[in-house]
């Protein structure tokens, strides 16, 4: 059941057109859909908390993550997988001819465009940015999910340390966002910068997607995490989804279900 549907039934059950018991088996046995191999859908979540499902695509085969994105799809709502590789994502855009594969980002979307062909806005109320054009894998993928989770979401790309005079024309949008999600690796110094400078809060995401960077994101974290900067959080290596998750529920609790 999807928020709408459940305000309708409880308003019906407000008004004693439906009794408590016949709400109750109308919710009952609906929270999950179980498909083969061992997976089960969570068709609820959206209602419960205003993220719906998301189909993480590492470690899944073709035949799964196309039963995955059905089962979501027939639940009624837009469908998102994450860490689609090229042969899932062309796996998916033979079986659903309505769905859009990014290999950039590694989202497959139905039911929903994620805007993400160039030019990307470069102002919005969450803005992404990235330190170095290697990480832009990750900043699309929390672009992407932004976008999917409903959000006013702009990027803007290549404004680290190592050039910090780059960022200069992008403070106007940067002070105006509520939120930034700051993408970097090798020292991991562009949130902390971020932070210093904007009034909103900065999300930061450790890169790993250069292979100059040490420990694969590692000190990129212990830099994030250390940072004197306040106002700053941190998720983990390479998880711009998750980024985009926290800024969804701290920026539109309750309405991001209504998309």
């Amino acid at each position: 059941m999807q928020p709408k549907e459940i305000e309708k039934l409880l308003a019906l059950v407000a008004e004693g057109t439906v009794s408590v018991e016949q709400a109750q088996a109308r919710f009952g046995g609906h929270c999950l859909t179980e498909l083969p191999g061992g997976i089960s859908l969570d068709t609820q979540r959206l209602g419960r908390t205003g993220l719906g499902e998301v189909v993480f695509g590492v470690g899944k085969s073709e035949a799964q993550l196309v039963e995955c994105v059905r089962g979501l799809a027939a639940s009624g709502q837009p469908v998102l997988a994450t860490r689609v590789t090229p042969v899932q994502g062309a796996a998916l855009c033979a079986a659903f001819v309505d769905g859009a594969y990014h290999q950039d980002s590694g989202l497959f979307t139905l039911g929903m465009d994620l805007g993400l062909v160039e030019p990307w806005p470069q102002s919005g109320e969450v803005l992404v940015a990235t330190a170095g054009s290697s990480d832009m894998g990750v900043a699309l993928e929390a672009y992407g999910s932004a976008r999917f989770f409903g959000l006013d979401c702009g990027l803007v790309a290549d404004v680290g340390v190592a050039g910090v005079h780059r960022l200069s024309r992008h403070l106007p949008a940067l002070r105006s966002a509520r939120m930034v999600i700051a993408v970097a690796g090798m020292d991991g110094a562009l949130p902390s910068l971020l932070a210093g400078l904007i009034p909103a809060p900065v999300v930061a995401v450790p890169s790993s997607q250069n292979g100059g960077n040490p420990l694969g994101g590692v000190s990129a974290m212990l830099a994030m995490l250390n940072s004197c900067s306040p106002g700053i959080a941190v998720v983990n290596i390479d998880n711009g989804f998750g980024a985009a998750a926290f800024a969804a529920k701290t920026l539109a609790p309750g309405k991001v279900q209504d998309r």
